[in-house]
């Protein structure tokens, strides 16, 4: 009876798994869906002496950030896998729990913190998408582990 219960549980358990990876797979693809990449919506980030082009969504919110540039932030070090800093205003938004994130992703959380991610994971956070580098060979080791300064402009 014990073992019946316990599979039972089990059983419940792993269904009630697989629905919450479901549901962030189907908000992630929405995400991507609703905020299409536009291949003339370049910027260029430099950081340090390296630098790298990343492709704007074709939002509100990457409309408002570019907006902004040219832009240098003193971004600060969180977690070991994201650099962050706030932005002189709020942004619009249109925030979702991405599936995971990917090293290059440009998001803002909240409706004022710009964060650049250089490490892939899974999270539970909720982000607006802006964009994302095109390449990412060679940006940890620009970012490197500390607080940096990072220089936001327009693509040449």
């Amino acid at each position: 009876m014990k073992r019946l219960f316990l599979l039972s549980f089990i059983q419940i358990f792993i269904g009630l798994s697989i629905s919450y990876k479901a549901e962030n797979q189907i908000l992630s693809e929405t995400m991507i869906e609703k905020n299409k990449f536009v291949s003339g919506n370049k910027i260029q980030l430099k950081i340090g002496e390296k630098k790298f082009t990343a492709t704007l969504l074709d939002s509100p919110t990457s409309k408002a950030f570019k907006a902004l540039l040219p832009l240098t932030l003193n971004m600060d070090e969180l977690n070991n896998n994201e650099k962050y800093a706030q932005l002189p205003q709020s942004l619009p938004t249109n925030a979702s729990v991405p599936a995971s994130i990917q090293s290059g992703d440009l998001m803002l959380y909240g409706s004022r913190t710009l964060v650049l991610f250089y490490k892939s994971f899974s999270t539970s956070y909720s982000y607006t998408a802006i964009g994302k580098i095109d390449d990412v060979l060679g940006l940890l080791v620009a970012l490197g582990d500390d607080d940096i300064k990072v220089v936001f402009q327009l693509a040449d």
